[in-house]
């Protein structure tokens, strides 16, 4: 899980880092672990949440460049200025895109959720374009988080 959650993490981080640094929070009791929640799942969770708060800082940190350099440049966050894609990489990111749909090819809310996601949306923006409660964004959410770490382990082999 820890190398699913790392992949292409900005700063150097490797998925050692991120297991390391969630088997840390859990024992400086900073992430306490639910009794009734299994270890796998609880750690998976953890090191998405870490993964995450260093996306979110990356992009903080490339707007913040982007604005002063120039600011009426549009750009993608995780986007270097001239950085060719490597081919490898986006041809996983589009299989991995790929499976995604595929998956949730039945699920309406999912396909909304995903393609506000891939368009950069914040949750409260996707629920007021497709008129969804948060309850409805929330549990839509957390089924796709569930089906998508029952089918991980079947992409990446």
């Amino acid at each position: 899980m820890a190398r699913l959650w790392s992949r292409d993490l900005p700063g150097g981080l490797g998925w050692s880092d991120i297991l390391h640094e969630a088997i840390a929070r859990v024992l400086d009791g900073s992430r306490p672990w639910p009794p009734d929640v299994p270890i796998l799942a609880f750690l998976s969770g953890v090191m998405r949440s870490i993964c995450n708060d260093h996306w979110r800082r990356a992009r903080l940190e490339q707007r913040l460049l982007v604005s002063r350099d120039d600011p009426d440049q549009r750009s993608w966050p995780c986007e270097e200025a001239h950085e060719v894609p490597d081919p490898e990489r986006v041809l996983a990111a589009a299989q991995t895109l790929a499976n995604v749909y595929r998956l949730f090819a039945g699920d309406l809310l999912a396909l909304k959720i995903i393609a506000g996601m891939a368009d950069g949306l914040a949750a409260r923006e996707i629920c007021r374009i497709h008129d969804m409660s948060e309850l409805d964004y929330d549990t839509t959410r957390r089924r796709m988080r569930r089906t998508l770490l029952r089918h991980q382990q079947n992409w990446s082999k």
